[in-house]
C-alpha cells in the first residue's frame, strides 16, 4: 500500500513507520508538523537504511492544511493519524493547540478521504484515527469497552473524544472508511521527556527529583510502544469499517510503582522521589476490555518489566537525544509545571 502518516515523526508514529516498512512493501510518505514533540531524528535510522529509506518520503506541514493533506491524500491508499498534541499539562494551560489538531485537523482529514473516495469509489482510502483510553475518563471499577460512554475529564481527552465522534459520524453519513484505535499508556524508546516514565528516567539520570503527582496511586494499563504499532498496523489491515478498537497492555500498575521500577533500573535512592500536588481533574484509574482487538488475532507481546529495562536502557544509551528533545523553553517549562509544585513537595 501507499500510506500517509500524518504525525509520523512523533513517538508512536515513528515506531509504526519503522516496523511497517520492515514488515511489508508499502512505500510510507510522513507528514508532520515537526512541533516540540516531533523530530526528523526519529526518523534518521529508517532513511539511512537502503532497503527501508527509498520507501520512505517526509514532507513537513500541518494535517489543518486542507491544500497540503489533500494532494497526499489523492495519492495514498490509506492514512494513519498519530498527529495530536497528548500532554494533559499542557491541555490544562493551554488548549486551542489540542482542539486545533484534535477536532479541525481530523476534520480536514476526513474530509480529504470523503473527497478521494468520491474520486475514486473502487480504491477508496482508509482513515485510522489513533485515540485514547482517556476519552472513557475515569473507570473506578470492572473495564470500559469500546460501546462504553466517552467522559472526557480533560481538555486533552475532550479534543479527542470530539475527533473520534467526527470520524463515526462521518462513516455514517458519507460511508468513509473510519477505523479508531483506543491505546492504553505507552512508553518506550522515543518518547518525549515531558511524559510520566521517560520523565522519571531522565531526572533519576541526572540526580534530580521525580515529581509524583497527589499521592502517586494513579492506575494505568501500560503499554509498550511497539506493541502499539504493531496493534495499529493490524487495524489497518483488518479492522471492519466503521470499527471503534482498545489496545491494551495487560498491566496495571499505579504510578508510584512505576517510578520504584524507575529508581530501581537507575541504581538511585527513593529519596528522589517526591510528592507534588496534584493535578486538576487527575483521572484515578484507566482500564478497557480488549476482545475485540484480540478477535482479530492481537495481544500485547512485550510485559511491562521487559519493555521498561528496554526503554531505561535506550534513555540511559541516548542521553544527547533527549537533551535535544529538552530543547529551548524547557527550563521556563519546567519551572511553570513543577517549580512551586517541587518547593513545597513531602518525601513520597
Amino acid at each position: 500500500m501507499r500510506l500517509l502518516v500524518a504525525g509520523g515523526a512523533g513517538f508512536i508514529g515513528s515506531t509504526f513507520v519503522a516496523r511497517r516498512l520492515a514488515a511489508s512493501a508499502d512505500s510510507i510518505v510522513v507528514l508532520d508538523k515537526l512541533t516540540y514533540a516531533g523530530s526528523r531524528e526519529n526518523l534518521a535510522e529508517i532513511e539511512a537504511d537502503a532497503n527501508l529509506g527509498p520507501r520512505l518520503r517526509f514532507v513537513q506541514g500541518d494535517i489543518c492544511d486542507a491544500d497540503i493533506v489533500g494532494s497526499l491524500l489523492a495519492e495514498a491508499d490509506a492514512v494513519v493519524n498519530f498527529a495530536a498534541e497528548t500532554h494533559v499539562d499542557r491541555s490544562i494551560a493551554a488548549a486551542d493547540d489540542f482542539l486545533r489538531t484534535g477536532v479541525t485537523g481530523v476534520h480536514v482529514l476526513l474530509e480529504a478521504v470523503r473527497r478521494a473516495a468520491e474520486a475514486r469509489p473502487d480504491a477508496a482510502p482508509r482513515l485510522v484515527q489513533v485515540s485514547t483510553d482517556e476519552v472513557y475518563g475515569t473507570i473506578e471499577s470492572g473495564a470500559a469497552d469500546e460501546d462504553a460512554p466517552l467522559r472526557p475529564r480533560s481538555p486533552y481527552a475532550a479534543a479527542k473524544a470530539a475527533g473520534d465522534l467526527l470520524c463515526l459520524a462521518y462513516h455514517v453519513t458519507h460511508g468513509t472508511d473510519v477505523v479508531i484505535s483506543r491505546g492504553a499508556n505507552t512508553y518506550g524508546p522515543r518518547q518525549h521527556p515531558e511524559k510520566l516514565v521517560p520523565l522519571f528516567i531522565t531526572n533519576a539520570l541526572e540526580g534530580e527529583p521525580l515529581p509524583l503527582y497527589g499521592d502517586g496511586r494513579q492506575r494505568r494499563d501500560w503499554l509498550f510502544v511497539d506493541d502499539h504499532a504493531d496493534a495499529i498496523a493490524l487495524l489497518l489491515d483488518r479492522a471492519a469499517p466503521g470499527g471503534v478498537y482498545n489496545v491494551t497492555g495487560g498491566d496495571e500498575r499505579i504510578n508510584r510503582d512505576v517510578a520504584d521500577v524507575i529508581l530501581a533500573a537507575t541504581g538511585r535512592s527513593a529519596d528522589l522521589l517526591r510528592s507534588v500536588a496534584d493535578r486538576p481533574g487527575h483521572d484515578r484509574r484507566y482500564a478497557m476490555t480488549g476482545d475485540r482487538l484480540a478477535a482479530l488475532g492481537w495481544q500485547s507481546r512485550v510485559t511491562f518489566a521487559d519493555g521498561m529495562a528496554h526503554t531505561v536502557a535506550w534513555y540511559s544509551a541516548n542521553r544527547a537525544w533527549w537533551q535535544r528533545a529538552r530543547g529551548p523553553g524547557w527550563a521556563d517549562y519546567y519551572e511553570r509545571l513543577y517549580g512551586r509544585r517541587l518547593a513545597e513537595s513531602t518525601p513520597a
